[in-house]
């Protein structure tokens, strides 16, 4: 299976780098399985079901989300309807929505998406660990599932690193989102995992993480602000990764960072 997965989209201008990009993409990779992160997808926070629909009808396959899923009340009853978005697994059980999908592909396989957020220097949650483990006694991969795809949206390298060892081997690929910056350390673990610490983001560099700049030096100066958070509205640069698995046993044969700007 081939699988891209694009990191969080930053508002429009990363909206329509991500659109623009489907069709290179897929003449490039061929690929099975489109994942896109779209936690900053309406202008910074969160995102919508207008959003949503749009990537679909765009070739997106599927869509996570992240810590800043609830910042769009709009969305919430699309993660129960919708059955092509996750939300953060270890989140509570009576929220909408749900952490993980098997997303049946047009070449007859299963792909099982799930996404998890971390604790360390993020709000309290639910041990990813946990959730995913618990998840993960009803599937074997390559078994009962073709492939395995794991979204760790987290602040800390080290937190993401010890959550991928720790499911080396039973899952295709834990690929690391939220810090909008991408990191070069991707690798297929020893028991066949496919992971990198972040794909990075979907949205102008010019940037501070995808947001102007004034903002953020003015915190960063005098710990004082009155200005909000703005999405940067230059030409976006598409980063991501793409992961290839093994047809028998799911696990990763390949994987390799996206960077590129249309």
């Amino acid at each position: 299976m081939r699988i891209i997965y694009l990191g969080d989209i930053v508002s429009r201008s990363g909206r329509e780098a991500v659109i623009g990009a489907v069709r290179p993409l897929k003449e490039k990779y061929a690929f099975d399985a489109l994942v896109v992160n779209a936690d900053n997808a309406a202008h910074g926070f969160g995102c919508t079901p207008k959003i949503c629909n749009t990537l679909f009808q765009a070739g997106v396959t599927a869509i996570v989300t992240g810590d800043h899923v609830w910042n769009q009340k709009e969305l919430f009853s699309f993660l129960d309807d919708c059955k092509r978005i996750v939300r953060p697994l270890n989140y509570s059980e009576t929220l909408p929505g749900v952490g993980a999908r098997e997303i049946p592909l047009d070449n007859g396989k299963k792909l099982l998406l799930a996404e998890v957020v971390g604790r360390v220097f993020m709000e309290a949650v639910n041990c990813p660990l946990l959730a995913l483990d618990k998840l993960l006694s009803r599937y074997i991969l390559g078994k009962n599932i073709d492939a395995i795809f794991v979204d760790i949206h987290a602040e800390a390298t080290a937190e993401k690193q010890a959550f991928a060892h720790f499911f080396d081997g039973r899952v295709s690929a834990v690929i690391g989102s939220h810090t909008h910056v991408p990191t070069n350390d991707a690798v297929i673990l020893p028991k066949g995992t496919a992971y990198q610490s972040d794909a990075g983001m979907c949205g102008d560099y010019n940037s501070v993480i995808g947001f102007d700049p004034q903002t953020p030096i003015e915190r960063l100066k005098d710990k004082y602000s009155l200005g909000h958070l703005e999405p940067s509205t230059g030409r976006a640069t598409v980063c991501g990764t793409f992961v290839e698995t093994d047809e028998q046993t799911g696990l990763a044969v390949k994987i390799e960072p996206i960077k590129f700007t249309l």
